[in-house]
């Protein structure tokens, strides 16, 4: 037998499923039936694609009853919240209504000597590596347009959420889908990085951290095979002096805390104006008193274990550096916080960003934060990151969030609203966030290639 990979359950640290990895033969096999697919997939109506990946999609939500405690089981997402098939079909809905516009040939015009145009082709063979602690959305983000596109997909998951892929594939191919046309594998380093180099895919589209992109960058170095990169974020939050208080208590820690803080475009810091901020630390503190730390299969828990005990190592050192260097913490450790995976969720104030909780990402239920007394000083502040995702203004007016939108270094401005991918518009990031553009119709152009038609008429 080769590497197995194996999903260690956060709820106890028993190894709830295991893999075995593809040998680099094999693993370039289903490359190949990929690419010879391709075409014939490429070449069926428009309609037609679409059809079978909706199809595929309420597939997935036929499964969602054995899917919710699945979940549980591989990454802690306490089942009360009901799984992932809410946001897995608005995004896959919206891409299959906007896919005849997004994919129609571009009019460049045409008269009695010529017709020009632009077409949109697809790729070919596109590879999604998904994360874990979304691992359906973040999936179909790519999956579902690539399809849809004309392109083959190529899906390797994560190991912390081994068993998604398995499903998507499932799901898909009962719809109709065909094999060669979706596949999932199980892929060691070292084969995933001989695929790119070789040449086996025509783009790449990866969402995880820093460290995983730049990998995918040097694989693909030479190739010229497209990256598109979703990586980290250290997302702020920023509450004006006229903001709705209560709603942005609600909200932030919200988005700091849900799925145990770990999300990409989860809250990590917050910055409230001086007139608001006493208010608000007692509000968020409250609010975090009152999450019940426990089981994830147990219906009464809000906030589960973080889905490995390293990760809730990396947030407990975070922690104990800024309380070491002056920070206040409070919250006082929940009695189910055993030290692993059970983390209690904190609130930082004291603050600085010398501290690596306001630098580094956490990707865990912690935020620190700080107060401020003006929009330049809390741009500056929120600017002060090598991460550039989201930003989640608070105030009632539409005007300054904008103006104070067109200062902050980040791919998607919130007013009013965090930690939401609003499949109408692309989601991307700057800095070391990467280069990513998914959903919305640049969705659509990330995932095909433009091609110009110069075409000249005989006319005598």
């Amino acid at each position: 037998m080769g590497q197995m990979l194996k999903c260690v359950s956060p709820i106890d640290g028993s190894v709830f499923a295991e893999r075995e990895v593809l040998s680099r033969d094999a693993a370039f096999d289903v490359a190949a039936r990929s690419r010879a697919a391709q075409a014939g997939w490429a070449a069926r109506p428009l309609q037609e694609r679409i059809d079978l990946v909706m199809a595929g999609v309420a597939a997935i939500g036929a499964m969602n009853d054995a899917i919710v405690p699945e979940l549980a089981h591989m990454m802690g997402r306490p089942v009360r919240y009901g799984g992932e098939f809410g946001g897995f079909n608005e995004r896959a809905s919206h891409m299959a209504e906007i896919a005849e516009t997004s994919l129609a040939d571009i009019a460049v015009g045409e008269d009695e000597t010529f017709k020009r145009y632009i077409k949109r082709i697809p790729h070919g063979v596109v590879f999604v590596v998904a994360p874990w602690n979304y691992p359906y959305m973040t999936a179909i983000n790519t999956v579902a347009p690539a399809l849809i596109a004309g392109n083959t997909v190529v899906l390797k998951h994560a190991t912390q959420t081994l068993l998604v892929g398995e499903r998507m594939a499932r799901a898909f191919h009962s719809a109709g889908v065909p094999e060669d046309v979706f596949q999932n594998v199980f892929l060691s380093h070292e084969v995933t990085n001989d695929l790119i180099a070789g040449n086996a895919f025509d783009f790449v589209n990866f969402t995880g951290s820093v460290g995983g992109g730049q990998a995918m960058e040097r694989a693909a170095a030479g190739t010229f095979t497209g990256v598109g990169t979703e990586l980290g974020g250290k997302d702020p939050g920023y509450v004006m002096e006229d903001a709705d208080l209560d709603a942005a208590v609600d909200t932030l820690i919200d988005g700091a805390m849900f799925n145990s803080g770990q999300c990409c475009c989860g809250i990590e810091r917050i910055y409230v104006h001086e007139s608001l901020y006493d208010a608000f630390v007692a509000k968020a503190v409250e609010v975090v008193k009152g999450y019940k730390l426990g089981n994830p299969l147990d219906s009464e828990t809000t906030i589960g274990p973080m889905a490995n005990v390293r990760f809730a190592d990396e947030v407990r050192a975070q922690i104990a550096e800024a309380v070491e260097a002056g920070a206040v913490a409070h919250i006082e450790t929940f009695p189910e916080d055993d030290g692993g995976a059970y983390l209690t969720p904190q609130i930082l104030t004291n603050v600085t960003h010398d501290m690596r909780v306001m630098r580094d990402e956490s990707f865990g239920p912690v935020v620190g934060i700080m107060k401020v007394s003006s929009d330049d000083e809390a741009i500056a502040l929120m600017n002060d990151s090598e991460f550039g995702l989201t930003a989640s203004l608070w105030t009632r007016d539409v005007d300054r969030a904008a103006k104070v939108g067109d200062r902050i270094e980040t791919g998607t401005v919130f007013m009013n609203r965090a930690d939401y991918l609003d499949p109408g518009l692309c989601w991307t990031g700057c800095k070391n966030t990467g280069r990513g553009g998914g959903l919305s119709v640049i969705g659509y152009h990330n995932l095909t290639r433009p091609k110009s038609y110069h075409l000249k008429k005989v006319t005598g």
